[in-house]
C-alpha cells in the first residue's frame, strides 16, 4: 500500500528525536499551501501512523516543516533556536502508487534528509 512517512534522528544525543512537531502541506494546488496535518514524533522519533496512506497520496509537491527549534529548546539545549528554528523539506511525489519516506537527521546547527525506504 502506498504511503508517506518520516522520522527524526537527533545527532546531538545520537538517537530518535521524540516530541518534534511536524506540519505537512500540499503546495501545488491553486492558491496558498494547503495544510494536511500536524503530527508529533513518538519515543522512536517516528509518527504513530503514516502521514498519508493509500488514496490520500496524490502526485504533486509537498512540504514537511520540522519545528526543530522548539524541540531542542524543550530538550534544554543551550543552542536551541540560535540557528535552526524550522526545517522545511519540499519534495515531489511523482508516483502516487509508491511509498515515500522522508527522514530528517538534525542538530541545532545542521540537518540532512534523503528519500528513504
Amino acid at each position: 500500500m502506498p504511503r508517506l512517512s518520516t522520522h527524526v534522528l537527533d545527532t546531538v544525543k545520537g538517537g530518535p528525536a521524540a516530541g518534534v512537531r511536524i506540519d505537512l502541506h500540499r503546495l501545488d494546488l491553486d492558491g496558498p499551501p494547503r495544510h494536511l496535518k500536524t503530527v508529533v514524533t513518538n519515543a522512536d522519533g517516528r509518527t504513530d501512523e503514516p502521514l498519508l496512506v493509500g488514496e490520500a497520496i496524490a502526485a504533486g509537491t509537498y512540504r514537511l516543516t520540522f519545528h526543530v527549534g522548539e524541540y531542542f529548546a524543550a530538550a534544554g539545549s543551550p543552542d536551541a533556536c540560535r540557528f535552526l528554528r524550522e526545517v522545511p523539506v519540499v519534495f515531489g511525489i511523482d508516483d502516487p502508487t509508491g511509498s515515500y519516506h522522508v527522514p530528517l537527521v538534525v542538530s541545532p546547527w545542521s540537518y540532512s534528509t534523503y528519500r528513504g525506504s
